[in-house]
């Protein structure tokens, strides 16, 4: 962790918008003998129950989902734009048949607790688990969105207190 500093959740300057939405983020979950990381380009930050939280998207059949239902913690590692190959091959391809880390070269680190996250990363937040629930039908009042995204395979969306930020020095 020597490349990074500890910030408060409320000292990030960055976009939220821009991150989750257009940089994209890694979601890595498990610990140092077994994790998977994944693209996503959902999500949010915002404060619930007086924490500062983060909102996380993961359908089941992705395989970091069972990392995501074993583990109390996870990562969200964004990067700079010379990684997007990186990010697009963890987008694209499932950790059942590919050791993302050799294929994209990252380098994999782990918080105090043992929690990965890779060291290229420019932000990183330490995520644990508060409250997780699928998503349904009967629930989303967009019904174009149900139309647009969904064949009966709903996210699970997970609220996650972020208790540590690193940022790169």
């Amino acid at each position: 962790m020597s490349s990074f500093k500890k910030i408060s959740a409320g000292d990030i300057t960055a976009n939220p918008f821009d991150l989750i939405g257009k940089d994209w983020a890694l979601v890595t979950c498990g610990d140092k003998d077994k994790f998977n990381t994944m693209t996503v380009s959902w999500g949010g930050v915002g404060i619930m129950w007086g924490k500062p939280v983060a909102f996380t998207f993961i359908r089941p059949q992705r395989y970091t989902f069972g990392f995501m239902e074993t583990n109390g913690y996870y990562t969200m590692s964004f990067f700079d734009e010379k990684y997007r190959d990186a990010l697009n091959f963890c987008g694209s391809k499932s950790g059942r048949d590919f050791d993302k880390v050799k294929e994209t070269g990252l380098t994999p680190a782990f918080t105090e607790n043992g929690v990965p996250y890779f060291e290229e990363a420019k932000l990183v937040l330490v995520c644990k688990k508060l409250y997780s629930q699928f998503l349904n039908e009967e629930s989303i009042a967009d019904g174009d969105a149900v139309n647009k995204w969904y064949n009966n395979d709903y996210h699970k969306m997970y609220i996650s207190e972020i208790t540590e930020v690193l940022i790169k020095e």
